[in-house]
């Protein structure tokens, strides 16, 4: 370190500048002395100056480099960033149960245009939605995958079977030889099975004569749930309605509040095994994805519960997802690291390049904020925009309302 040693007293001024300098000084002075110079190890001020180089000076005939980003912008980055910090963090809501006599229908697209948007979040049905996410999310606040749940109910354990049987037909329907990336036309195979059996998969659910006539009602929402047969694609609205079937369960009481952490660390982490297996066997093409600006290509819902379930840990940070070992180790008991680790796999090049937005969260200091926040951001870019909306479904379980006021404040 010797050739770091150097005086520290030199001041950063040149001592003929001084606030009361005549302007013929200034002159003077600016044109031909050198410029403090500091050492780059230490940041201190050195007393070599005058062997240090000036640096060219830019002409017309010689401008400035033109500053080029590393990473541009893409056209499709979230822009509302600053509504998203701003807008209240949404919070735990129960699900009104329906009350008999019950009018089922088969559920149709309302949403049309952003009016419509609007009009879904101030009625009762859009916040009681959104409320029951974030009461899934807060149910698993500090709880592991594998941690002690109540006995399942004989809906929960329903679930778990239609969901084991859709995993089944994966190998009784193996994909095709098949050329491009995305979209192995074995998925549309499969998923006409599940349109042809789907009634029986959902009548195991409905355990009184009285509830079975909602089986008509429910299929679109479980059809839904699995992708697009027709465009062989997977994304955060066909998620969605999976979420929406599991509330319109909550709204005949067959899912109830203290159900809940069982249906996340039990059901939807089968539901999350389902899709990936789907997403890798047929190679299913993200539907409406961010590409780098995104968390995943398809999913959404299990960062919300996985960053739930890291709140308050004691040792693992936002930034731990940069440590292979933790992934490793814990992806197991985590759907956030989980989803991580399927990032990692399946996407190649340093982790900031290909996932910013991740890379990003990993910087908010506490896991309290990076779920609250995802919480804002899934209400922001998934249920406000129109593109994914319009496939939301509604009937007499989520009610669309046509006589409310168009201004509202939620």
């Amino acid at each position: 370190m010797a050739e770091h040693q150097h005086s520290l007293q030199a001041s950063s001024v040149p001592a003929s500048i001084s606030s009361d300098s005549s302007p013929a000084t200034e002159a003077t002075a600016c044109t031909p002395s050198l410029p403090q110079t500091y050492c780059r190890s230490c940041g201190g001020p050195t007393t070599d100056a005058a062997s240090i180089s000036l640096p060219p000076q830019w002409s017309d005939s010689s401008p400035p480099p033109a500053y080029r980003p590393i990473r541009a912008p893409a056209i499709n980055a979230p822009t509302n960033t600053n509504a998203i910090v701003l807008a209240p963090v949404p919070r735990p809501l129960p699900v009104p149960v329906a009350e008999p006599p019950f009018h089922f229908e088969v559920p149709s697209k309302r949403i049309f245009s952003s009016d419509d948007i609007q009009r879904f979040h101030c009625s009762a049905a859009g916040r009681h939605f959104l409320g029951f996410v974030a009461a899934l999310s807060d149910s698993v606040r500090g709880r592991k995958i594998h941690d002690p749940v109540l006995p399942l109910s004989p809906a929960l354990s329903s679930l778990l079977s239609l969901i084991e049987t859709l995993d089944k037909w994966i190998e009784e329907i193996p994909p095709l030889p098949h050329s491009s990336r995305y979209g192995n036309p074995a998925y549309r195979s499969w998923h006409d099975k599940l349109s042809n059996e789907g009634i029986s998969l959902i009548l195991p659910l409905l355990t009184s004569d009285e509830l079975r006539p909602a089986a008509d009602e429910l299929l679109p929402y479980l059809l839904d749930s699995f992708g697009n047969a027709s465009r062989i694609d997977y994304g955060t609205g066909h998620e969605t309605n999976f979420a929406a079937f599991l509330y319109c369960l909550a709204r005949l009481g067959l899912i109830k509040e203290e159900d809940y952490p069982a249906l996340v660390t039990r059901v939807f982490v089968a539901y999350l095994h389902l899709m990936r297996r789907l997403q890798t066997m047929y190679c299913l093409e993200p539907a409406g994805s961010h590409g780098v600006w995104g968390l995943d290509d398809y999913h959404f819902l299990p960062f919300i519960f996985g960053s739930a379930q890291l709140i308050d840990h004691k040792y693992m940070k936002p930034r731990s997802i940069h440590n292979p070992d933790i992934l490793d180790n814990f992806s197991n008991e985590y759907m956030y690291l989980a989803c991580v680790a399927f990032v990692r796999k399946v996407k190649k090049g340093a982790f900031g390049e290909h996932s910013p937005m991740l890379d990003d969260i990993s910087g908010v200091p506490t896991w309290t904020k990076v779920n609250s926040g995802l919480l804002k951001m899934y209400k922001a870019e998934v249920l406000e925009k129109v593109p994914i909306m319009q496939h939301f479904l509604f009937g007499s379980l989520i009610k669309w309302y046509d006589s409310l006021p168009y201004i509202c404040f939620f």
